[in-house]
Formats: C-alpha cells, structure tokens, sequence
C-alpha cells in the first residue's frame, strides 16, 4: 500500500470497509455473544472477513475490536484480556490482508455515560482508552478509528490518549441523525471543529440514521474544518421481516450513488455500516473509480 498520510494530502478518494458483527452473525456468532470473543476464538471466520473486504476494493479494513473497551468486555468476562484480544485483533486483520490494506484499529464507544449524565469521569474514560489504543498499537496497526461516538468529551478522550501514544493518521466519526445532532445532542459542526483541535487526521459520520444523516452531517462539517471527512453510511433503515431478520432499504447500487453525493459534499473517505457487506463496499469501488 501506499503511504496513507500522503494519500489524505493528496485528496484522493479512500476505500472503507463495512460491517462487521453481523457477518460474524451469519457465520454463527451467537446473538448476545461479543465480537470480540470470536478474536480468540474463531479467528479463521475473522480473517475471512478482512479478507472479503479487500478483495472487494477496500483500502483499508478495521479491526473486530468496536466493543474492545475494558467495559464492554467486561460484560463477556474478557475485561482482564482487553490488551491481548486488541492486540490480537490487529495482528489477525494485517495477516489477513497481507499487505493489501491498511489496517484500522477501532476504538468505539464504552457504553457509559460521561459525568453528569452518567459515572464515567474523563480520567475513567482516558484510562480506558488508554488501555484499548495499547493493545492495537502493539498488534501493528496502520491508524486508529474512533467511531460512532455520541459524546464530544468521551471522543474528545479517547482522541487524546490515542494521539499520545502514536503519530498514526487517526479518524474519528459520529453517529447523527438526519438533524446532523448526535443522541446527545453534539452538532456535527462542533464535533469537526474540536476533534480538528485535539490533532484528528480526519473526520466524519458513520451509523446513525442512514444516508441523509450521513449527508446532513458532512454539510455542516465542511464549514468548520479542513479535513478530510469521512462517511460510512448503514444501508438505510432496517425493518424486521417475517422471521425476524433485519432487512435493509438500501441497495448495493443506491448506496453507491449517495457515495457520489458524500464525494460532492467533501467526503473523501468512503465506506459502509451497518447492513453493508462486502458486495456494498464493490459498488462503492467501482462508483468512486477505485477498482
């Protein structure tokens, strides 16, 4: 792969991937089951994964560590390996792509509410991240995605903990709804300004409400800064079919096209979310001219 910090200068269009748990989901994962467990576990079906997604145009894949936080592992018993399971993560994801992709390193949310809405003190949350962006910089990542972020502080920490330990391209996105607010009520505008402070590569949405709060996100976000922003969109709103399943409402082909429309509106790192899947991320490709 290329040099990536100079492939962000450069303005050049950049490749996410997609989702993640849900293709473990279709390979067995048990429903209540973290992710993250199958790291340790079924690291074959981890590795196949990463590997769909380079061979569909992906420029870069991330790492099976949403949920790797101290807290959230805590909740599967594997709090006390949060080093080891981020660290193996990021060595099954660079072994999977063999050099074909740059390797992300996910760092999301805790899962607790920052001071005063809830327990968790910066400290707390710096610690925490501290902990988590260790483990994925020892497993040789290539850059670190702090992603579907609420809270502007809870971002804002791990941001910090992550720039202190690494001069890697870091991203960072939020999740928002077609209002361009967070569920916490952070303004995409103000989200861009401050991670553009605390020493972000990039910014962006990603999750949320589907395409529209994708695009509703990246027009405010281009007014306050000047870096690159991303947009990993989910495949729409999803509704419950006959037998339960998640159906989503947006095709392979329609959200290729919003790709165009996130390009026209700055975007210039582009993927999926939730509901996508590596047949998403090659109509990306080939819309974007990237494959």
């Amino acid at each position: 792969m290329n040099d990536l910090r100079q492939a962000l200068t450069s303005g050049e269009i950049i490749i996410g991937d997609g989702a993640f748990g849900t293709l473990l989901q279709a390979r067995g994962l048990p429903a209540g089951m973290l992710p993250e467990a199958w790291n340790e576990t079924h690291p074959d079906a981890v590795m196949d994964i990463h590997r769909a997604y380079a061979d569909a145009g992906a420029q870069y894949v991330t790492t099976n560590t949403f949920g790797g936080s101290r807290t959230r592992l805590t909740e599967g018993g594997l709090g006390g390996r949060t080093f080891e399971i981020n660290r193996l993560a990021a060595e099954l994801a660079r072994n999977a792509v063999e050099g074909r992709a740059w390797v992300a390193g996910s760092v999301g949310p805790t899962g607790r509410l920052m001071q005063p809405f809830g327990d968790l003190s910066i400290a707390e949350a710096e610690e925490i991240f501290a902990e988590q962006v260790s483990g994925l910089l020892a497993g040789g990542v290539d850059l670190l995605v702090i992603e579907t972020h609420h809270d502007l502080e809870e971002a804002g920490a791990a941001l910090r903990m992550a720039r202190e330990r690494t001069d890697l391209p870091i991203f960072c996105t939020f999740a928002f709804n077609p209002k361009a607010r967070t569920m916490m009520g952070l303004r995409a505008a103000q989200a861009a300004s401050r991670m553009q402070e605390l020493g972000a590569d990039a910014v962006g949405a990603n999750c949320g409400d589907g395409p529209a709060a994708i695009a509703a996100a990246l027009e405010q976000m281009r007014e306050t800064t000047t870096l690159p922003l991303v947009a990993k969109s989910n495949a729409g709103i999803p509704q419950l079919g006959a037998d339960g399943e998640a159906l989503w409402d947006v095709t392979p082909a329609q959200l290729a096209e919003h790709a165009n429309a996130f390009v026209a509106l700055g975007a210039r790192i582009i993927g999926g979310c939730c509901g996508s899947n590596p047949e998403y991320i090659a109509a990306i490709a080939a819309a974007l001219g990237r494959r």
